[in-house]
């Protein structure tokens, strides 16, 4: 029986900050989200194209393995947010710098814009459609970083 007994450290692991609960679920339902509307907007044989065309040369093929190893490593650091663990709030704003950098580059026609861009007029339009479609990482980043809560509960653990 000694499965179901807690440790004084789990414990203490237990009384993690609504705002980092919040934090850590708001990446999971957001990644699940984003994934769950591209299928529903793409169907299977939409996804079956996308994926075709995504494989057609190394370059796209490394940005569209890379895309979903960001997405992967988003939802992993969900998790070990909610453990405390504080190199997890440091490499998901690195992601959503990544993600965003790269977003913007492609969307003025660097990279693969074909693959990954937001359409838009000017920069600016393009920016504000950026700045729209990141908010809700942003929202989770500063729910990470700026709460006394939050950077006391992760300098503790």
């Amino acid at each position: 029986m000694g499965f179901f007994k807690k440790s004084a450290s789990s414990h203490a692991r237990l009384n993690v900050p609504a705002l980092v609960q919040v934090a850590a679920l708001a990446i999971i339902m957001i990644r699940g989200l984003d994934l769950l509307m591209i299928f529903s907007t793409l169907g299977v044989p939409g996804m079956r194209e996308f994926i075709h065309r995504s494989v057609q040369t190394w370059n796209l093929t490394l940005v569209f393995l890379g895309s979903l190893v960001l997405v992967f490593v988003e939802i992993y650091c969900a998790f070990s947010l909610v453990k405390g663990r504080n190199w997890a709030r440091w490499v998901y704003l690195l992601t959503q710098v990544i993600a965003t950098g790269y977003l913007w580059a492609a969307s003025l026609g660097y990279g693969y814009p074909e693959l990954f861009s937001i359409a838009g007029e000017s920069k600016r339009e393009i920016l504000r459609t950026l700045v729209m479609q990141k908010l809700p990482d942003m929202l989770v980043l500063l729910l990470l970083f700026i709460p006394p809560a939050s950077r006391r509960f992760f300098r503790l653990q």
